[in-house]
């Protein structure tokens, strides 16, 4: 099994900035790429970011690009994203997500392995 650990959601005003991280375990951890993907009560969970330790560039959705920044610490199997300009429509539960680098572009659900607890990230007006 792989384990995703996330931390850093919180409670936020409109444009202030939040940093998450999400670390893997597992003896077969390394194997998978990273991404993070979110999600609001009575919608679809939604991509927001992906990490590829191949060296490939990072990809995000067109709703964070800009403003969200993804990044990685290969040896430690660790994977941020820090999140800029936050908006209330950025208020959702964020969720760590694990794919194999052999196959998918882990930018859709069907593409996830393994799946974070998900962490709240709350951004009032």
């Amino acid at each position: 099994q792989v384990q995703l650990l996330e931390s850093g959601g919180g409670l936020v005003q409109a444009g202030a900035s939040l940093r998450l991280s999400c670390t893997a375990s597992g003896r077969t951890a390394s194997l998978y790429n990273l991404a993070w993907f979110r999600q609001v009560p009575g919608k679809e969970r939604e991509f927001v970011a992906r990490l590829t330790w191949s060296g490939g560039s990072p990809h995000y959705s067109d709703s964070v690009k800009g403003r969200f920044t993804v990044s990685g610490d290969s040896a430690k199997n660790t994977v941020y994203l820090q999140m800029n300009s936050l908006q209330p429509e950025d208020t959702a539960i964020y969720y760590c997500a694990a794919g194999s680098m052999f196959s998918g572009d882990l930018t859709r659900v069907v593409d996830v392995r393994f799946w974070g607890q998900g962490t709240q990230v709350t951004v009032s007006s």
